[in-house]
Formats: C-alpha cells, sequence, structure tokens
C-alpha cells in the first residue's frame, strides 16, 4: 500500500485552526469576521477550537467569507471528526491496556476520576505527549527486544513499558558514581557475600551501595499486572547504567540469579542495547551467555561439577552453600535446574521475602 494513503497522523488539527490562520494572515479580527457570518463571536470561538461541526450552511458561509470551496470545508471537517474519533478509540485501548489500577495503587501516577485524567496522567508518566508518541519510543523497544517470562503466562508489552519506566525513573534520581567496569566487575564479590543475608532491609541498602560506586543504579520495582519480566538493564548515559529486579519469584535464588544475570549484561554486551530478560530467538547468544556468567559466579570453579556429587538432603546442601559462601537457596534453584532435584523438594531452603 502506498505510505501517504495509510498514513494515519497521531494528532489532529480542527478546521478551526485553517480558519485562525487565514484570520492571522488578513489581519481580521475575530468579531469582524462574526459580523460577516452574521453569528455571536462565541460562536466563532466554538468553530475555531472545533466544538461546533461544520454543516452545509456553515461550509457555504465560509467559502463566501474566507474563499475555498464549500466542499473543501466539508471535507476539511470530516477528515477532522474521523480522526478524532479514530485516535479518541486508540487512546481507550491504550489505557484498556495499561496497568492503570496498579499505577494509581502504587503511587505512579495520581488517582484520577475520569478516562481522559488518567490519559493525561499516563502519557506524563511516559513522558509523552500521545499514544503515538508511546508507540514509537516504547512499543519498538518491546517489539526489539526480549522478555525472560515464564512461557505460560502472557507478557504485554505496556504494561512491561510501564514497569520499566517506572525504574528509569528512580534510577535517573540515583546517586552514583561514574560507570567503571572494572570497579562494577570487583564489587560483585562483595554483592555476592549478601546473598547469604535474610533480610532484605539489610542487604538491598548494601547492594544498591556497592553497585551506586562505580555507576550502576540498582532498582528493585514490583511488576503491576501484564509484566512478567524479571529484569533489564540499560545504559541510561556514559555514566550510568540502570540494573532494574522485579522480584516477581518472591524467592531469593530467583532474585540473585536474576541479579547476577543482569550484571553479566552489562559487563558482557553491547551497551547501546536494552535488555528485558530476553528470550527473543535472536538474542538467545547472549541470554545463555548471561546465564553462564550468573552461573560461574554463584557457582565458581570446581562447584559445577561438585553439585552433582552433593548428598540428596538438607543438611548436605546447607553444608555446601555455607562451604561456598551462598545461600543455600542458590544451590538448590540450581540442583532444580540441572534436574538434580525435583522442583520443591528443598523448598524450605529457598528462603521468600516480600517488600510490599
Amino acid at each position: 500500500m502506498n505510505e501517504a494513503l495509510s498514513f494515519e497522523p497521531d494528532w489532529v488539527s480542527p478546521p478551526g485552526e485553517t480558519i485562525a490562520d487565514i484570520l492571522e494572515e488578513r489581519k481580521m479580527s475575530i468579531e469582524e469576521f462574526a459580523e460577516r457570518l452574521q453569528v455571536p463571536s462565541d460562536a466563532v470561538g466554538k468553530l475555531i477550537a472545533g466544538r461546533t461541526p461544520i454543516t452545509l450552511k456553515i461550509a457555504r458561509d465560509l467559502e463566501g467569507a474566507l474563499g475555498g470551496s464549500t466542499t473543501f470545508w466539508m471535507s476539511r471537517d470530516f477528515r477532522f471528526r474521523q480522526n478524532a474519533s479514530r485516535l479518541l478509540k486508540e487512546e481507550g485501548d491504550w489505557l484498556q491496556e495499561l496497568p492503570v489500577r496498579d499505577m494509581c495503587r502504587w503511587g505512579w501516577i495520581p488517582e484520577r476520576s475520569r478516562p481522559e485524567e488518567d490519559l493525561s496522567a499516563c502519557l506524563s508518566f511516559f513522558g509523552v505527549r500521545s499514544v503515538g508518541a508511546w508507540r514509537v519510543q516504547y512499543e519498538q523497544v518491546c517489539d526489539s527486544v526480549a522478555f525472560k517470562t515464564s512461557r505460560s503466562l502472557d507478557s504485554k508489552p505496556e504494561a512491561v513499558a510501564a514497569w520499566l519506566r517506572k525504574g528509569e525513573i528512580q534510577a535517573r534520581q540515583a546517586e552514583a558514581g561514574a560507570w567503571s567496569e572494572t570497579g562494577f566487575r570487583a564489587a560483585l564479590g562483595d554483592v555476592r557475600a549478601l546473598t547469604t543475608k535474610k533480610d532484605p532491609s539489610h542487604f538491598l541498602p548494601a547492594l544498591k551501595r556497592l553497585c551506586a560506586a562505580h555507576g550502576v543504579a540498582v532498582e528493585v520495582v514490583r511488576a503491576p499486572a501484564g509484566c512478567r519480566a524479571s529484569g533489564a538493564t540499560r545504559f541510561l548515559s556514559d555514566r550510568k547504567a540502570m540494573l532494574l529486579l522485579s522480584y516477581r519469584h518472591r524467592t531469593f535464588d530467583h532474585f540473585w540469579f536474576s541479579f547476577f544475570h543482569e550484571a553479566g549484561h552489562l559487563l558482557l554486551h553491547d551497551r547501546s542495547l536494552i535488555f528485558l530478560d530476553g528470550l527473543d530467538a535472536q538474542d538467545k547468544q547472549l541470554e545463555s551467555e548471561a546465564d553462564q556468567f550468573a552461573e560461574d559466579f554463584l557457582l565458581p570453579g570446581d562447584a559445577h561439577d561438585e553439585l552433582c556429587e552433593v548428598p540428596k538432603n538438607a543438611m548436605s546442601i546447607i553444608r555446601f552453600a555455607k562451604d561456598l559462601g551462598v545461600s543455600p537457596g542458590i544451590v538448590v534453584g540450581q540442583m532444580e535446574h540441572r534436574g538434580l532435584v525435583r522442583h520443591g523438594r528443598f523448598a524450605r531452603l529457598k528462603r521468600k521475602f516480600d517488600l510490599d
């Protein structure tokens, strides 16, 4: 299809803008124009604002007062009404896909009483002026990157974009030093020691501090309805990177594996890319490399082979984890991943936590 015929702008220009331009060009006042049309001045104001549709009579009056054919003015108004209706539906559909309830409940956007206020609040949250602008800025991102999501659960691009945007807002506000690949890699050793800590109120501040010192803003943002992503990374500037976690599974082993997986992306891969824990076919290699990075950091050296020899009982797993300096839940998670034990057998060793 011809692009010129299929192009649908994300803006709506009322015929009144054309009228106003002509009046300005001819230096004609509203009052003078109203007199020519033989209508009150406030009626002209409504016409210019697009609140009054152009009828056949009005089109003929405009032809006589300003020029342009009756057909031109009727067609101009028809296109305006058609586009306005299309955009209104598009805006409504977009709001339906966004997790507005969670966004309001968690204070991401103000509570609103009318749909048009929801629209304004959501556009402001994303820092865009229209749904069309949002699609350019966010939907293309969602289409071009992969999500590490449960295959049994659908993830909505709009919900993931909202979660990502909230993380970006917080990360941009966070204080951090300049990005240092060497410094961040070295800091991961200290971060690894935090995996044995039980209280998030203690280990999260330490985690953020260790990473911020080397230009990485770690943000933990709950996932709204429709968002199944567990982690994301992107460089916000040459000096600062964002490492975003959702703690969706609410277990320590998932949380820490996601962290080191995302750290792998920052250290191993192209800084211009945005990673949303990808499963996309073209990114499988990058995801595999990030997974391997996380595994090697959590189970270094010969621990990979030794894991297979660990007796399948709680005390042996706890002892092995202590020798490695990691949480027992991480060991259980790796054993489950490799099929060494069935899922759930040692669930009590995989501690849960809640940041709400």
